[in-house]
């Protein structure tokens, strides 16, 4: 049977997984996280006004492809998902989180957390992971579903020719805040968008399948992110929510809850090549910065990979 190690449990990372061990191979996830999410995260901060839980990455997700649209489908009779359609009337979010799907199909499969793999070795024919706790296991195939600044240092070494694809794919960074609040603020839909600093922001808590205090979201937009990317969390949180009293127009309580995170590499801009394979070394990257800036994306990107993994070993074989 062969063994492959996909490196990053995101949904791209996940999707190949799927794909591949529906096929047979043995499958190992490998993600430096503490728990499932990455892109499609969610957080539980504890108030005084009881638990409030926010999707401070991924807002929601449209369908557009076939095969994706089946697999929300299957999501959607499960309860995994639902439509959200104050978004617009295609939008889809994770209940009762956006990371509800992610841990759902890391449920069915051999993932690691908080492993952090640094690098690969070639050991004859098949690849070993340099990373803590790695021991000498040997693997045939290797995926990596990461973000493309963080595949391009990987692939270099072994294959400079795929690595390019990721060197000249870059994202853009992206600051979220999250603020609870012990009361409802006056905002008529609870939902901001395009607005001054303003890229995202919405009231998590009355998503579907949702309660909770009044949670809000305010994502920066990747301007105004890559202008204050190295400030501290502090700074940052204190410039969003003078945004957020901006857009409600009016003086704001102060916080029961907060949180202020840093996405590095948010949005990706899209290569369109859809994933990345080398048949003779076993190695191969998939991930949204192969197509477009969607979860349909990675989604997509991931299954792609894995059937031509699939398809290359079965004409090996035969």
């Amino acid at each position: 049977m062969q063994h492959v190690a996909i490196i990053g449990a995101g949904i791209s990372g996940l999707s190949c997984a799927q794909t591949l061990k529906l096929a047979g191979f043995k499958v190992s996830l490998f993600d430096k996280g503490r728990g499932p999410g990455g892109r499609m995260a969610s957080r539980r901060i504890e108030t005084t006004v009881g638990p409030a839980v926010f999707d401070f990455g991924a807002q929601y997700f449209t369908v557009r492809d076939a095969a994706f649209a089946e697999q929300v489908g299957s999501w959607e009779a499960q309860g995994l998902v639902a439509r959200w359609p104050i978004a617009r009337p295609d939008a889809y979010v994770g209940v009762p989180a956006m990371n509800t799907i992610v841990r759902h199909l890391a449920g069915l499969q051999d993932v690691t957390f908080s492993s952090l793999i640094k690098g690969l070795k070639r050991q004859g024919k098949h690849w070993q992971l340099v990373g803590d706790g790695q021991g000498d296991t040997l693997y045939d195939s290797v995926v990596l579903a990461l973000p493309a600044e963080q595949t391009a240092p990987i692939l270099t070494l072994h294959d400079f020719q795929l690595a390019q694809a990721a060197l000249f794919a870059r994202s853009q960074p992206c600051w979220a805040a999250m603020y609870a609040f012990s009361e409802r603020l006056d905002h008529h839909t609870g939902l901001i968008r395009d607005s001054g600093i303003v890229a995202w922001a919405t009231r998590d808590n009355e998503k579907p399948g949702r309660s909770g205090p009044e949670s809000w979201v305010v994502q920066a937009t990747p301007q105004w992110s890559l202008q204050n990317l190295e400030k501290s969390q502090t700074d940052v949180g204190a410039h969003l929510f003078k945004a957020l009293e901006e857009e409600i127009g009016a003086a704001l309580p102060a916080p029961v809850g907060q949180s202020i995170h840093r996405w590095r590499y948010a949005l990706s801009a899209g290569t369109g090549v859809g994933c990345l394979w080398n048949p003779a070394l076993q190695v191969g990257a998939c991930g949204d910065w192969l197509i477009g800036p969607r979860i349909e994306s990675a989604w997509l990107s991931g299954r792609r990979l894995g059937e031509r993994m699939v398809t290359e070993s079965i004409a090996i074989v035969g």
